[in-house]
Parts: C-alpha cells; structure tokens; sequence
C-alpha cells in the first residue's frame, strides 16, 4: 500500500493580483504549482492528483504526464471530494492534501506526517502562534485574545484514505481544510511541527519571499 496526494489548484487566488491565477504565476522558472508537484515527485509519492479549474486543463503540461488531473468543484471541499473518489483504496491507504500555493514543504515535514499516521487517523503541520492577539472593530482594537494553545494550521494535511473519504462524504461542504471535515466526523487529529518556510503565496507580496526561499533551497541542494 503506498501514499497519495491531492493538490489543490482549482481556486482563482484574486488577491495575490497578476493575469493569472497565483499557482500558474512563474517562481524562478517555473509556475509555482510545477515546483509544489515536483517536490510531492522527489518524494516519492507515486500517486499525484491535482485538481484544476476547468479553464486551466490547457496549462497542466509543464506538470508532467503522470500527474492526474481532476475538475475542481464550487469550493475546496468539493474540489477535494472529486479527487478522493478517483483514489483507488486497494493500493493507496494513506492520502495527503496539499495547498497547490505552497511549493516549499520539506522531506522532514513530510517524514513528521508519515510518524504521526501510525498512531492516529489523520495529521496536519502547525506552527505555534507567538505574537500578541487583538480583537478589533471598526479599525480600533477592542480586546485581547490569549494566545495559549492557539496555531497557525499549514498544509499537507494527511489522513487515512477511508476514513477522509468517509468524513467528506457526510460532511455538507464549504469546510476551511480537511481538518475541519475530519473533525466534524470525530477523527482526532494529531500535531505535528510545522515548517516557517512552508509559506502559502497569497498576496502580491509574498512572490518576494517565495523567490528568497527557492534561492536559499537551490544553494543548499
């Protein structure tokens, strides 16, 4: 039985501007969402599935042609669904879930996910949250919130492939992640460290970090 991945790449990512969606925009030299598939590639995973808005099917070739390629939905759930039911369950067992904006987890995070399936259901990466917490209205801050046992969720998300299914399969739809799907059927979810550089592109901004990043990963390769 071996792993798979979906990553998903079906959203229109508006706010990270440019004239095409943020997964299709060049980092380095490539599209961003060419080098999240080729990192899930050098990591063995035989199984890649990506989901794509149905306007983009054209621009799939520089992911390779071993990557599966499935329509997304109305939302992220959806889009996940699809592709979980393309999934065969007599040679997959475990399937990650993936942010296609987010080309930089490493071997480690990856290794920390696998550990952590063992003993539980399903796992997600996380970061600690450090800075202080306000509660704001109206442009002026209005509370505080305690930071204690607050995260930053990441992904690649990982679960075992039927109960993820299971949950999706019951749960209504529009979820943030597939951590909230498999909550809401009662898996417990295990923590694992999370990575600073396992950064999501959302806005215009972060394509300067994300050059800085693969920069510092090509000279350390």
């Amino acid at each position: 039985m071996t792993s798979a991945v979906i990553i998903t790449a079906a959203g229109r990512g508006l706010r990270a501007g440019g004239d095409v969606p943020k997964q299709w925009q060049m980092l380095g030299q490539k599209p961003v969402l060419a080098h999240t598939v080729e990192a899930f590639r050098a990591f063995g995973f035989a199984t890649i599935i990506v989901t794509l808005h149905p306007d983009d099917m054209t621009r799939a070739a520089c992911l390779g042609a071993d990557v599966v390629l499935v329509t997304g939905g109305e939302n992220r759930a959806r889009s996940v669904r699809n592709a979980l039911e393309t999934i065969d369950p007599e040679t997959v067992s475990t399937v990650f879930i993936h942010d296609g904006a987010r080309p930089f987890m490493t071997a480690g995070l990856i290794a920390r996910l696998q550990g952590a399936l063992q003993n539980a259901p399903a796992a997600a990466p996380a970061l600690p949250v450090t800075d202080a917490l306000w509660r704001g209205e109206d442009g002026l801050v209005t509370g505080v919130q305690d930071r204690a046992n607050l995260y930053r969720a990441q992904t690649p998300q990982a679960f075992h492939l039927a109960e993820i299914l299971t949950a999706h399969r019951a749960h209504p739809g529009n979820a943030a992640d597939d951590v909230e799907v498999a909550r809401a059927a009662g898996l417990a979810v295990a923590i694992v460290e999370g990575d600073e550089d396992n950064m999501k592109i959302t806005l215009p901004g972060d394509f300067l970090r994300a050059e800085k990043i693969l920069a510092q990963h090509q000279r350390e390769a």
